[in-house]
């Protein structure tokens, strides 16, 4: 299967370099050179993945990504010249599952490309056979990665749900903040603690008023989520 990649940047040189790293690892390329050719590609082609420029003509990457999520929880990397820890931070924040600042080596942004492929898609259908995952009235659909509470869809980022099904596939399991890291955003990307603690309080508020009610704090450990609500 070749797995269809979108290449949002404003700059031709840019897409070309990439166009030529990722053909030759087997994947079909799309371009956009701005915003809303990017928005109209997503709308009309099935795309595994999406490289994403922030500073480019219409709507910006940032805005094209916030459009992703709305319906979407595909992998997206961001590449861009904004590098300051804001920027990433906001960028992760929004639903992005990496970060990649320009100029940036094209091996490097394949070995990430492969790395968020593989985990998102690879490794997920070979960990289990199972379809789906309940806890509570939390339930889990694997083959549309839809998380439904009392029967009603939960609107989640990628990392966000690759968090979640991690929980839900381990109840009453504790993770580290490292593991988390490892699962959420790859551990070739350093991130601060302080996203790991953004994300699940994010992820808690979509999940229940109450905080605690299904993702505990073990203070010095890490997170479990709780398979009773005790």
């Amino acid at each position: 299967m070749a797995y269809t990649v979108l290449v949002a940047d404003d700059e031709k040189e840019i897409r070309q370099l990439l166009r030529l790293y990722l053909e030759k690892d087997g994947y079909r390329v799309l371009e956009a050179e701005d915003g809303t050719r990017a928005v109209s590609l997503l709308e009309q082609e099935s795309i595994d993945l999406v490289l994403l420029d922030i500073m480019m003509p219409g709507p910006n990457g940032y805005q094209v990504l916030q459009n992703i999520r709305e319906k979407s929880n595909i992998p997206v990397m961001i590449l861009s010249a904004k590098n300051a820890d804001e920027d990433k931070i906001l960028g992760l924040d929004l639903g992005a599952d990496d970060y990649l600042s320009k100029p940036f080596n094209p091996l490097e942004a394949m070995a990430r490309i492969n790395s968020n492929i593989r985990r998102f898609y690879s490794l997920g259908a070979k960990s289990s056979s199972v379809k789906e995952l309940t806890v509570r009235d939390l339930r889990l659909d694997i083959d549309s990665c839809t998380v439904y509470k009392d029967g009603a869809a939960i609107e989640l980022t990628s990392v966000e749900y690759k968090l979640l099904r991690l929980f839900m596939e381990n109840p009453g399991k504790v993770f580290t903040k490292q593991r988390l890291f490892e699962e959420g955003w790859g551990a070739e990307y350093i991130v601060s603690d302080n996203n790991i603690m953004v994300c699940i309080s994010k992820l808690r508020a979509k999940l229940s008023d109450d905080g605690n009610a299904y993702i505990k704090t073990i203070r010095g450990l890490g997170y479990r989520m709780e398979k009773d609500g005790k």
